[in-house]
């Protein structure tokens, strides 16, 4: 009876509990297989392939960052205005076609031109599917499917680096390209499996409200600023942390990615079980909380790593992996539920934009700052950071608490909103 019970739970975390969770997690596997293998072979196929200066590959990924970022906002106003399903396919589908152009660039005005347009795309794509969760899901199951979703993501992602890194081995353009156009065949696939998914009635807007309501939300905005704080966590993992191997401490640098592997296994079979109880507001406050101290203290391991002892360093390094780990997966049910609860179910697409331009940009600046720093300023540097996430962690429940406070009350519902 016991094991009976214990593959039960095994099986909870593993298999989908319903159709409408099978499918977004089928597409979310078929586009993260797609964005695994771009990620793994695009920036070696523009330098290598296309003979794209390295640092104009640069300028022309951080110019489509900025578009994708400017972009979030509106595409996701679009997706509140026609379906969050209907954008959803239609976003995820022209990425897939933009990622077809790839092939057909030759110098800085055609990448930019193609990384723009997948940058646009993936705005629209992540904003409308965080509203098309909140239409096609009951609201206390949520965040528990974002976190089986999560899940799916680091699987498909997996499989996308494995495919990519047969493209590098082979180092040809014929593989590169080859590579290029089957990723996109795998967004235009996971935009088709959408289709499967009955089109969540529209919600209605509340009587003259404000067509952009997340403009004037400042609660909302301040909890958005400190997303993009606890953001940081992805850099500090994948930027901070193999620099900080190879220059600061005694471990090989080969062990980064055992420390990665770790992290993404413990992903993939933690983040439903850390999700719970962050249903709501005030759990999600919490995990938020518990989130930025997580990560406080992953930074103050990761400075203790540095001693003379490899075998040492090695021990600290796992260990503050683990705290990372934990860390994130708080953050990621934390942001989840503050970004569904706290926003009206007829405004989704424009507040999962916003939510997703802080989170954006987070995640951009992050490699400049962590580099500063921590490699620059050492032990210093990650003393600062650690201020700075446990700050973010523990201003989160007050400011959840601002925003919930200023939740306007209910009101007659007019037709949903036209076009």
């Amino acid at each position: 009876m016991e094991l009976q019970r214990r593959s039960a739970r095994i099986l909870q975390v593993v298999l989908p509990w319903s159709r409408t969770v099978w499918v977004l997690a089928l597409s979310t596997v078929a586009r993260s297989i797609g964005h695994g293998t771009v990620v793994t072979v695009s920036v070696l196929y523009f330098t290598r392939s296309v003979d794209i200066p390295a640092a104009r590959v640069g300028l022309g990924l951080t110019v489509a960052a900025v578009a994708g970022m400017v972009a979030s906002v509106p595409a996701g106003r679009l997706a509140d205005v026609i379906g969050a399903r209907t954008a959803s396919i239609w976003y995820v589908v022209l990425q897939g076609v933009a990622l077809w152009s790839y092939p057909l660039v030759g110098g800085l005005t055609s990448l930019l031109v193609a990384t723009g347009l997948v940058a646009v795309a993936e705005s629209g794509s992540a904003a409308a599917r965080g509203a098309l969760v909140a239409g096609v899901v009951p609201g206390p199951d949520r965040v528990r499917t974002r976190a089986y979703l999560r899940s799916a993501t680091n699987v498909g992602f997996s499989v996308g680096t494995l495919v990519g890194g047969a493209a590098l081995g082979s180092d040809t353009p014929a593989g590169y390209t080859a590579e290029l156009l089957g990723a996109g065949a795998m967004f235009v696939l996971a935009g088709l499996i959408l289709l499967a998914l009955t089109a969540p009635p529209a919600a209605p807007r509340a009587a003259r409200g404000a067509r952009w309501p997340v403009l004037r939300d400042r609660p909302y905005a301040a909890i958005g600023l400190l997303n993009a704080v606890l953001i940081t966590n992805t850099g500090i993992l994948n930027v901070a942390l193999p620099i900080w191997i190879a220059e600061r401490t005694q471990a090989p640098t080969s062990v980064f990615a055992g420390l990665l592997l770790v992290n993404t296994v413990l992903v993939v079979f933690c983040q439903i079980p850390v999700s719970r109880g962050a249903e709501d507001v005030r759990g999600g406050a919490r995990a938020m909380r518990r989130s930025g101290l997580w990560l406080a203290a992953c930074c103050v391991l990761f400075t203790l790593g540095s001693g003379p002892s490899p075998v040492a360093a090695v021990a600290v390094l796992a260990v503050g992996v683990v705290a990372h780990t934990i860390g994130e997966l708080l953050y990621s049910a934390g942001s989840w539920a503050l970004s569904y609860e706290l926003a009206p179910e007829h405004a989704h697409g424009q507040y999962q934009g916003l939510f997703g331009l802080t989170s954006q940009l987070g995640t951009a600046v992050t490699p400049a700052v962590t580099t500063f720093m921590i490699i620059d300023h050492g032990w210093f540097g990650w003393g600062v950071l650690a201020v700075l996430l446990a700050a973010a962690g523990l201003a989160t429940p007050a400011v959840a608490r601002w925003a919930e406070r200023t939740r306007p009350a209910a009101a007659p519902a007019l037709e949903p909103e036209p076009a």
